[in-house]
């Protein structure tokens, strides 16, 4: 096999790691929240403005993490 091959497969399993991961926060982060909403019904504006925030704080270190892997792939 080939350096490039290698490669390609590190920056593939870097990409799937990171997804993973992002998606295993996500869902932590919606359950937490839903559980925070039912728990106190009247906070649940406050509660889901905080968890879109988050989400989106996760979901943009998984896009850094995925143009890194795309970047040393293609080195």
């Amino acid at each position: 096999m080939e350096a490039n091959a290698f490669a390609y497969l590190a920056g593939g399993i870097g990409a799937a790691l990171a997804v993973i991961g992002a998606g295993f926060g996500i869902g932590k982060l919606a359950s937490a929240a839903l559980e925070a909403s039912g728990r106190q019904p009247e906070a649940s504006g406050d509660i889901r403005t905080t968890m879109i925030i988050a989400a989106a704080l996760i979901e943009g270190v998984t896009l850094f993490a995925q143009v890194i892997c795309i970047l040393l792939a293609l080195k």
